[in-house]
């Protein structure tokens, strides 16, 4: 049985929809505990990124930290880089890949 809202029916591997703007943050308006839960990959320009904090797909934007500079709260200091962004899901990458 389908939901009318939802035309594809929920299955066990279903992921959430990628949103155009999520941050890790759990204090951001923008954070997803649903999709930070799964492995998220970005790509920056063309090159893949495993440090991003947050990002923006329609405005073209990510935010990572700035070495290892901290602000007064004792959280990294984000800097943003402006490009293009694409979000996408790993497919279990994580095990096959590990030994090499």
């Amino acid at each position: 049985m389908t939901d009318p809202a939802n035309p594809t029916p929920p299955s066990s591997g279903s992921k959430p929809p990628l949103p155009d703007h999520l941050s890790v943050d759990p204090k951001s308006p923008h954070f997803n505990a649903e999709v930070c839960e799964q492995d998220i990959g970005i790509r920056f320009n063309g090159k893949e990124r495993h440090d991003v904090e947050e990002y923006c797909i329609s405005e073209g934007w990510i935010r990572v930290p700035a070495g290892k500079t901290l602000d007064r709260k004792g959280k990294p200091l984000l800097i943003k880089l402006k490009g293009k962004v694409e979000a996408f899901y790993n497919e279990g990458e994580g095990e096959a890949g590990a030994g090499s």
